[in-house]
């Protein structure tokens, strides 16, 4: 479980660096924001509220400070390789700990790196953080092909088995011969595929935001709880606007976000606004507002509006994800959101080698964001019991 010398040719240190002209570029563009009018006695049921949303433009604009958390940001050791002509950033950390398991952690769409800031150090440092050694990780933290810094794409057909395989690839890279596997939306989709590609690599596969699907089969339904009855309707319920643009028209959609910082801001709030716990709660109330708008300068600043919403394209338009792989071999966790995930366990063990399962009410989509605290115990508790069977 050693890593090679990060000098290694093909991996490069990565800094941050937007320039000034870039930084004046989006306070002049908030500045300038032309806006709509807004219908009359109506809330967020119709997308966000005007005047929210001028009020947290205001905030972007006048009181956030890119170059603050920029500065923090590249406190964090950040490098670049290339890997099948693709960019990939990521993140690496390595915990003080010589025995600890290589992680690698799998944000999704509309998150990046920046959705596991808080978790770096528990999951790094564990005895600095009131836990024991043998709970540390060291932490490869990837930008998926397309998002943050993992830019351009240098082609088309960057599906979920195509970034499985490139991020094994890249473990390959830093010498970890087994490692563990974290995800979460996107990722929950991408962590798989790598159990499926190299089971004898993975130690496990940890997953939250995981979307399980009903096959047709005759009287699979028999006998679900009240709770996964109401997870199923979830699943067929909920507003797929912004799945149904990104997975067919994710072009079209990238000449509004990438020229309009208020629009770029719109899209991406209202889904944390919608996907963290309590839905009826303002996102800051969740997590920190500071840390949404890292977040989402990160989406306008790496310009990727567009090809972040490409693997929404390729999820849909891929035929290999409908090909039969046969069920997972890979020692699987999972963290359910009781308030937001369609997960059902039933569909989850007809697919995956589950052997943890834990529902939680405390978070909604983004668990390593809203409450850390969980995520972290939850991962170590699902890693501990491979190493101990506990």
């Amino acid at each position: 479980m050693t890593s090679k010398n990060m000098h290694s040719p093909a991996i490069h240190p990565f800094r941050i660096e937007v320039s000034q002209k870039e930084y004046v570029d989006l306070l002049e563009r908030l500045n300038h924001s032309r806006w709509p009018e807004n219908s009359p006695k109506t809330g967020w049921e119709r997308g966000v509220p005007l005047p929210y949303l001028k009020e947290l433009t205001d905030y972007w604009q006048h009181h956030y400070d890119w170059r603050a958390h920029e500065e923090q940001l590249n406190k964090i050791p950040q490098f670049i390789t290339n890997i099948e002509g693709q960019n990939i950033h990521f993140i690496h950390i390595k915990s003080p700990e010589p025995a600890a398991t290589p992680l690698m952690l799998i944000h999704g769409w509309p998150g990046s790196f920046v959705e596991f800031l808080d978790v770096i150090g528990p999951l790094t440092d564990p005895r600095s953080h009131g836990s024991e050694s043998s709970e540390a990780f060291h932490l490869i933290i990837p930008s998926i092909p397309g998002f943050g810094f993992s830019t351009p794409l240098n082609e088309p057909g960057w599906t979920p088995g195509k970034i499985a395989k490139v991020f094994v690839q890249l473990m390959d890279l830093l010498g970890y011969d087994k490692f563990g596997v974290q995800g979460g939306d996107s990722g929950a989709f991408i962590a798989p595929e790598m159990g499926h590609l190299a089971p004898e690599r993975l130690i496990g596969i940890h997953l939250n935001a995981l979307m399980t699907f009903p096959s047709g089969e005759e009287h699979e339904m028999d006998g679900l709880t009240a709770e996964e009855q109401m997870r199923l309707k979830r699943l067929e319920t909920f507003n797929d606007g912004y799945l149904q643009i990104q997975s067919k028209s994710p072009q079209t959609l990238a000449y509004g976000l990438h020229d309009s910082p208020v629009g770029q801001l719109a899209w991406i709030i209202e889904i944390f606004k919608k996907w963290t716990n309590p839905e009826e709660a303002l996102p800051e109330e969740t997590i920190d507002r500071d840390r949404l708008l890292t977040n989402i300068s990160i989406y306008w600043f790496s310009g990727i509006s567009g090809s972040s919403a490409q693997i929404y394209y390729e999820s849909m338009h891929d035929e290999s994800a409908w090909i039969a792989k046969g069920r997972g071999t890979v020692p699987t966790g999972v963290l359910v959101s009781r308030s937001h995930d369609t997960t059902i366990r039933r569909f989850a063990e007809r697919d995956h080698h589950i052997i943890h399962w834990t529902e939680s009410s405390q978070a909604g989509h983004f668990f390593a964001m809203e409450q850390p605290g969980c995520f972290v115990e939850d991962v170590r508790r699902f890693f501990q019991s491979l190493k101990y069977g506990v």
